[in-house]
């Protein structure tokens, strides 16, 4: 991609460019994806991006959309850096003025913050509050919601939460079996991916509307994966739990493991708390098993000469039919499974080896459709739907924060 002129103002060429936009910051533990919105329903994209490496010392921003398009390696040693390059590129290319509000997805609200809000001073203290529940993604989250709000202090701006979703779980799928005064410091299933699962429901609905209502499972596979299980259109139960660590294997995160581990390599390898949180969260999961990669499509590349890779492709998608299975069995059946993110949407093979051998909850994957991404990837013949259908987290909180515009 070829980087625009600084200072050409995309509006001579498109008309519509020169109205007032929403900014839309989807910030995560290393990277930030952002994308512009018109303000008027139905919600338009005009560019989409990202920001990768952040603190990783060799950052790169990609950028593609009617308002420029760019491929630059960058110095973000931080969130804020990143944001400050993220402002200096669109100052370029539109005044800045345009942007009228910015809306953000926020990892975690703990149990007081669960609808979309306009950021107060009240919230960022609240978030400060809690920021031990998720300490790699909201200090960030927090930083950029600050740093944008530097710039015109009158911008709205808004928090949407990945834990909203999630909210009304019934009580015997968000307590934890540990100790009942953990609860009242706030210690449950809150579950993630939230704005995701939101938006592939809504969209469950558009492609398949009787099924919609019925028992749906909806896998969010990626780097970070999970799943949720929802009936009659209300979520019963999701693999996450206190934190986004918990639940299925994922790139570099190990998912449910025996707390067991946490005493046996303190004493066997004077392993810290630090330590432990480091391995399960960043040494884990694809690349602690592989040793070569997080990244699915590599070990793909590798499984035929490398067991190693092929043992951890195995192992994700056990683990993925594994959990399945449990949230079919709490739904009491299954009407529709949906997957969607990075493996979801785009590895037919681990659709596949995911769904091989449940044909007992109905599910029987079409190998074609299948291979080529078909919305419906399932047999017509099959008990139970399987779509692939591409998330949209940034549309999601483009809509709540237009809707902000037009509320008191």
């Amino acid at each position: 991609m070829s980087d625009r002129t600084p200072g050409q103002d995309a509006a001579e060429s498109d008309p519509t460019l020169g109205q007032s936009v929403l900014l839309v910051i989807n910030g995560g533990s290393s990277s930030l994806k952002f994308a512009i919105f018109t303000i008027r329903a139905p919600v338009k994209r005009l560019l989409t991006g990202r920001i990768e490496r952040i603190g990783l010392g060799d950052a790169r921003m990609t950028v593609e959309g009617d308002l420029g398009a760019s491929d630059l390696v960058i110095e973000a040693p931080d969130h804020q850096a990143a944001a400050g390059v993220l402002i200096g590129w669109l100052g370029d290319r539109i005044s800045l003025t345009r942007i009228v509000a910015i809306g953000h997805r926020v990892v975690h609200g703990g149990g007081r913050h669960y609808r979309p809000e306009r950021v107060t001073p009240g919230l960022l203290a609240s978030l400060r509050e809690i920021e031990i529940f998720a300490p790699n993604h909201l200090p960030g989250e927090i930083a950029l919601i600050e740093t944008l709000g530097r710039l015109d202090p009158d911008r709205t701006q808004v928090a949407c939460f990945d834990t909203g979703f999630h909210h009304d779980l019934p009580a015997v799928s968000r307590t934890l079996p540990i100790p009942w005064r953990l609860e009242k410091q706030g210690v449950r299933r809150y579950g993630f991916h939230g704005i995701s699962y939101q938006y592939l429901l809504e969209e469950l609905g558009r492609v398949a509307p009787a099924e919609a209502s019925g028992r749906v499972i909806l896998a969010h596979l990626g780097a970070g994966a999970s799943m949720a299980a929802v009936k009659g259109g209300r979520p019963i139960d999701t693999t996450m739990a206190f934190t986004p660590a918990a639940g299925l294997m994922m790139g570099t995160r190990s998912g449910d493991i025996d707390p067991g581990l946490v005493d046996f390599l303190a004493q066997s390898e004077g392993m810290t708390i630090e330590g432990f949180h480091r391995m399960a969260t960043a040494e884990s999961g694809l690349v602690g098993v592989s040793e070569t990669s997080s990244d699915l499509r590599d070990l793909l590349e590798r499984e035929a000469a490398d067991p190693r890779a092929a043992l951890a492709i195995d192992l994700f998608c056990y683990r993925a039919k594994l959990a399945l299975g449990g949230l079919a069995a709490a739904l009491g059946g299954l009407d529709s499974l949906v997957f969607s993110a990075g493996i979801g949407e785009h590895s037919a093979p681990a659709r596949a080896r995911i769904c091989q051998g449940l044909e007992f909850l109905g599910i029987e994957i079409d190998p074609e459709r299948n291979a080529r991404h078909a919305v419906t990837i399932s047999t017509d013949g099959g008990a139970a739907a399987v779509h692939v259908i591409p998330t949209d987290e940034e549309a999601m909180i483009a809509r709540a924060t237009a809707q902000f515009l037009t509320t008191p």
